[in-house]
C-alpha cells in the first residue's frame, strides 16, 4: 500500500483550515503528523515516495520499533497577505524528550539536552517565517523507548499541537504551569521543610521514631516527584531513571515503618527485611540492564504496592483494637492518598485522563502535609501535656514541702519532744511510702527526659526533708565533705572550675534542721552561678570565726545587672536564701558589682545552729 506523502498531508490540512477561518484567526489543534524515524539533523522539504515515512495519531507514545530520534512533520495554512492577526505560537502540552523545532526549515527552538516529560512548552511562530504558499512544521524528538523506562510517563513521545494565537495559548499555557509545575513545587518544597522538621523530632525523641519515618517519607516523596517541577536533571537519562527507582524502595521502606512504628508495633525483622529488599532492588536493575528496565520496575512497583497496602491495612487493624473502633479519619486519610497513589500507579503503564492525573499529583502530596501537620498537632498535645504534669507535680511539691514546714514549725512551738518526734515519723513515712514512690515510678517510666528529671530532682528533695525530719545530728566534717563533694561536681558538669578551702577536723555537729536548711542554700547559690553568673571560676571558704558559722561563695561571672540592683530579693533564689538563713537566727549577705562577680556571705551562730559534741 503507497505511504501518502508530506506534501499530501499538507493539502489536506490546508484545505480544513481554508474551510474554517483564514489566517489561522482561532486554535488550531493538529492531532496528526508524518513520522520519519531518522537521527538527520534536518529534514528536505520534500521527500521522494520510496522514504519509509507513516501517518501517526497525536498524542503519540514511542513503542520498542522506535527512537532514539523520530521526525514529525505537520502542515500549517498559508499566511493570509495583509490579515491583521495576532502573533502565533506553537503549544506543545507534553513532550517527554529532547525536542527541536523548526518552521520552513529554519530553527526556532531546542529544549535542551535533558527531557522535559511534565513541562508545557509555548514557542512563537514569527510572521516573517511564514509563507504564503503554505508552511511545513518539523520536530525532531529524541527520547527513550518503553522498554528503558521505568514507566509510560517517562516514554518518549509527543502530544497533539495547538498552533493559535500567542495571547490566548500564553494563558493556557500559565494555567498548566501553574498545575503540573509549580503547585507540585510548592507541594515539594512543602514536604521538604516538614519532612527535615519531623526527621529531627524524631530523631530526638527516639521513643517517637514514628516521626522520624514520615519526615523520611516526605523527603522522599518530594525528591521522587523532583523531575515533575526541575527544569532538568544534570544526568543521563538512564541514570535519572535508575535512581528514581531506587528512591521508591526507600520510599517504601519509609511508608511501611511509619505505618507501624505509628501504630506502637515494632519489628526488628521486618526492618532488616526492607533494608535489604532496598539493597537487593538496585541490584536487580543493574542485572537486567537497561533494556529491561521497564519489565523489572514493574515487578518491583507491584511488590511495593502489595507492602504499602498490607501495612496500611494492619495499621488499622491495630488501631481499631487499642481504640476500640476503626479510626475513621486515619482510614479516610489512607484511602485518599492510596486512590491517588493508584492512579498515578495505572499511569505508568497505561494512559490515563491528563485531568485525573493532575489531580491525583497533587493530591498524594497534599494528603502528606495534612498527615504532617496532624502529626507535629499530635505532638505539640502531648508536649503541653508534659507540661501540665510538671506544672502540678511542681505544684504538689511545693504545696508538700510547705505543709512540712508547718508542721515542723508548729512542732517546734509546742515544745513536746514525744509528740514532734511521733509527728516528724508520721510525716517522713507518708512521704517515703505516698509521694516517694510516686516520684520513683515516675523516674522510672517516664518517657519524656525533662519530666524524668524533674521527678529526681524532687525526689531528692523529698529525701533531704525527710532527713531534716527524722535525721540525727550531723557531724560539720561530715556535712562540709557531702556539701563539696555535690556542690564541685554539679560546677564540673557546668564547665566551671571549682575551688573549696575548710578545716580539716571539726568537731561540731549540725542539727538535722539546720543541715537541710544550710544545704538548701548553698544549692540555690550554685544553682544561681550556673545558671546566671557566665563565671568560669567559683570558690567555697568555710571557717568559724567569733563563734560562727561563716561560708563565703564568690564567682568571677558578670555579677548582677544594674536593672537588679536594690532588687535582688525579687529574683534568683535570693528571697528564699535569707528566709532561710534568717530562720536559723543567721543573715546572708549578697555582694555584687557587674563585671565584678558576686559574692555570698552565710553567717550562722554557733550557740543556735550548732550543737556541740559533748
Amino acid at each position: 500500500m503507497t505511504r501518502p506523502s508530506f506534501l499530501h498531508t499538507w493539502l489536506l490540512a490546508a484545505l480544513a483550515l481554508f474551510c474554517t477561518a483564514p489566517g489561522v484567526a482561532a486554535e488550531l489543534r493538529l492531532d496528526q503528523a508524518q513520522t520519519l524515524v531518522s537521527p538527520a539533523e534536518r529534514l528536505p522539504p520534500a521527500l521522494a515516495d520510496g522514504v519509509a515515512t507513516r501517518l501517526r495519531t497525536l498524542p503519540d507514545t514511542w513503542g520498542r520499533d522506535d527512537g532514539p530520534v523520530v521526525w514529525y512533520r505537520v502542515a500549517l495554512p498559508p499566511a493570509a497577505p495583509g490579515a491583521d492577526l495576532a502573533p502565533l505560537a506553537l503549544y506543545i502540552e507534553r513532550v517527554c524528550s529532547q525536542v527541536e523545532v523548526q518552521l520552513n526549515g529554519v530553527a526556532l527552538w531546542g529544549a535542551g539536552p535533558r527531557p522535559l516529560c511534565h513541562r508545557p512548552q509555548l514557542l512563537p511562530l514569527p510572521g516573517a517565517l511564514l509563507q504564503a504558499e503554505g508552511n511545513r512544521l518539523d520536530l525532531r524528538v529524541s527520547g527513550s523507548p518503553l522498554a528503558q523506562v521505568a514507566s509510560l510517563g517517562q516514554v518518549g513521545g509527543l502530544s497533539a499541537l495547538v498552533v493559535g494565537p500567542q495571547p490566548e495559548l500564553a494563558a493556557r499555557h500559565a494555567r498548566a504551569l501553574l498545575l503540573q509545575v509549580e503547585l507540585p513545587q510548592a507541594l515539594a518544597a512543602s514536604l521538604l521543610l516538614m519532612g527535615g522538621f519531623l526527621f529531627v523530632l524524631g530523631w530526638r525523641h527516639r521513643d517517637q521514631s514514628h516521626l522520624a519515618y514520615f519526615g523520611a517519607l516526605c523527603i522522599g516523596w518530594a525528591l521522587a516527584d523532583a523531575p515533575r517541577w526541575l527544569p532538568a536533571l544534570p544526568l543521563d537519562d538512564e541514570v535519572a531513571a535508575f535512581l528514581h527507582s531506587v528512591l521508591l524502595a526507600f520510599v517504601t521502606l519509609a511508608a511501611v515503618q511509619f505505618l507501624l512504628r505509628e501504630a506502637r508495633w515494632r519489628s526488628g525483622r521486618v526492618g532488616r527485611l526492607l533494608a535489604l529488599q532496598c539493597a537487593l532492588m538496585p541490584a536487580s536493575l543493574v542485572l537486567a540492564g537497561p533494556g529491561r528496565l521497564n519489565a523489572m520496575m514493574s515487578l518491583w512497583l507491584l511488590v511495593f504496592v502489595l507492602e504499602i497496602a498490607a501495612a496500611a491495612f494492619f495499621h488499622l487493624q491495630l488501631r481499631q483494637r487499642q481504640q476500640g473502633r476503626l479510626p475513621a479519619l486515619a482510614a479516610s486519610a489512607l484511602g485518599i492518598v492510596g486512590a491517588a497513589l493508584g492512579v498515578q500507579l495505572v499511569a505508568r503503564f497505561v494512559p490515563v485522563s491528563p485531568a485525573l492525573l493532575h489531580l491525583a499529583v497533587l493530591v498524594a502530596p497534599l494528603g502528606l502535609a495534612l498527615v504532617g501537620l496532624r502529626l507535629v498537632r499530635q505532638h505539640g498535645r502531648a508536649l503541653q501535656a508534659a507540661e501540665v504534669t510538671r506544672v502540678n507535680l511542681e505544684a504538689r511539691i511545693r504545696e508538700a514541702t510547705a505543709e512540712i514546714e508547718r508542721n515542723f514549725r508548729q512542732l517546734t512551738e509546742l515544745r513536746v519532744e514525744q509528740v514532734t518526734e511521733r509527728e516528724r515519723k508520721r510525716i517522713a513515712a507518708d512521704l517515703h511510702d505516698d509521694l516517694g514512690a510516686k516520684l520513683l515510678t515516675i523516674v522510672h517510666t517516664s518517657e519524656d527526659p525533662r519530666i524524668s528529671t524533674l521527678a529526681r530532682e524532687a525526689l531528692e528533695e523529698m529525701r533531704l526533708s525527710v532527713r531534716g525530719l527524722t535525721g540525727k545530728p550531723v557531724r560539720l566534717a561530715d556535712a562540709l565533705g557531702d556539701w563539696r563533694a555535690e556542690l564541685m561536681s554539679r560546677l564540673a558538669q557546668a564547665g566551671i572550675e571549682g575551688e573549696w578551702d575548710s578545716p580539716d577536723d571539726l568537731p561540731q555537729t549540725l542539727s538535722a534542721r539546720t543541715y537541710v536548711q544550710t544545704t538548701r542554700i548553698l544549692r540555690e547559690s550554685t544553682s544561681n552561678i550556673i545558671k546566671h553568673s557566665g563565671a568560669s571560676q567559683c570558690s567555697f571558704t568555710c571557717g568559724i570565726a567569733d563563734g560562727d558559722l561563716q561560708l563565703v561563695i564568690q564567682d568571677n561571672g558578670n555579677g548582677i545587672p544594674m536593672e537588679l540592683d536594690g532588687r535582688l530579693d525579687r529574683g534568683h533564689g535570693m528571697a528564699s536564701m535569707k528566709q532561710r538563713a534568717k530562720q536559723m537566727q543567721g543573715q546572708c549577705l549578697v555582694e555584687s558589682g557587674p563585671g565584678y562577680g558576686t559574692v555570698i556571705r552565710l553567717t550562722l551562730p554557733l550557740d543556735r545552729a550548732i550543737e556541740q559534741t559533748p
